[in-house]
């Protein structure tokens, strides 16, 4: 069995000390990805929203676009529609 002494001691020490190190740098890189990541996300989520809110005017105008088509059919005759020759 190996013996214990304050120079293994200390090599084990400044070892886990470099490796630590290593571990921060790492979270360090990805936090900042993961904030790029939720950046990209509220992005995506104003796109989404702001297509919602088209779609939406879109829907309002097409309804009131059918409900004057509606008008207009019943205030026309009721023949059936013939072109000219």
């Amino acid at each position: 069995m190996v013996e214990v002494t304050n120079e293994l001691m200390f090599e084990l020490m400044k070892r886990m000390h470099q490796e630590i190190g290593g571990l921060r740098l790492d979270i360090v890189e990805v936090k900042t990805e993961l904030n790029s990541i939720r950046g990209t996300m509220v992005a995506m989520q104003s796109d989404i929203h702001n297509i919602y809110g088209m779609l939406g005017r879109h829907d309002d105008r097409l309804k009131r676009i059918e409900r004057r088509l509606d008008l207009r059919e019943l205030a026309e005759a009721s023949t059936p529609y013939q072109p000219h020759p």
